[in-house]
Parts: C-alpha cells; sequence; structure tokens
C-alpha cells in the first residue's frame, strides 16, 4: 500500500517562505508523477506543482515564478519551495502521486496546513 506524509507547512507572514515535503513509501513504483495541491475553505482542490521521475515540472499560473517543485527520486521525496507567499496562498496542501501529468492523481497525502497571515 502507497503511502504519503507531508511535513513543512505552518503559520508564515505574507512574504515569507515555506518548504513542503512528501516521502512515498510502499508501492509505488508504478507512479511516475508526484505533485502537490491545495484546498482552500470553501473552494474547490486544484493543483499547484507536479514533477515526473525525469523531472518534467508543470505550475499553476497563480504560482510560477514563486513556487519551485523538485524530487530526490532515491529518497522518494518531492519538495514544494514556496516563497513570496500570499494570504491567497491559504489552503491545506496535498502530496499526490499519478502516472502522467494529465491524469488525476491515484493517491493523497494526508494534507498539510499552511497558513499566510499578519
Amino acid at each position: 500500500q502507497v503511502q504519503l506524509v507531508e511535513s513543512g507547512g505552518g503559520l508564515v507572514q505574507p512574504g515569507g517562505s515555506l518548504r513542503l515535503s512528501c516521502a512515498a513509501s510502499g508501492s509505488w513504483f508504478s507512479f511516475n508523477v508526484m505533485g502537490w495541491y491545495r484546498q482552500a475553505p470553501g473552494k474547490q482542490r486544484e493543483p499547484v506543482a507536479t514533477i515526473t521521475r525525469g523531472g518534467s515540472t508543470n505550475y499553476a499560473d497563480s504560482v510560477k515564478g514563486r513556487f519551485s517543485i523538485s524530487r530526490d527520486n532515491a529518497k522518494n521525496t518531492v519538495f514544494l519551495q514556496m516563497n513570496s507567499l500570499k494570504p491567497e496562498d491559504t489552503a491545506v496542501y496535498y502530496c499526490s502521486l499519478g502516472l502522467v501529468p494529465t491524469s488525476p492523481p491515484r493517491y493523497w497525502g494526508q494534507g498539510t496546513q499552511v497558513t499566510v497571515s499578519s
């Protein structure tokens, strides 16, 4: 069974930075794409960034230039470096695992809260 464990969320001031981590374990080997989604209160869950095993990335327009996704294949870990954070970035962030970037993820982590506030 696949398990995804996120860490790194918390409270940060506008303009600050956070680095999220997600470690995968179990039978994850068939899945090529790791990514991050987020869901704010009253809103739909939306993709933030994805990365393939080979390093190809995709970003939501709202985070381009501010967020950076990376992956350590040896450690089965994906990271999300979040800079210049805005209150609009406040959400629960979910790590995900899937087959291809154009398809919905197959597995989700438990989520980690990111709150951007003064």
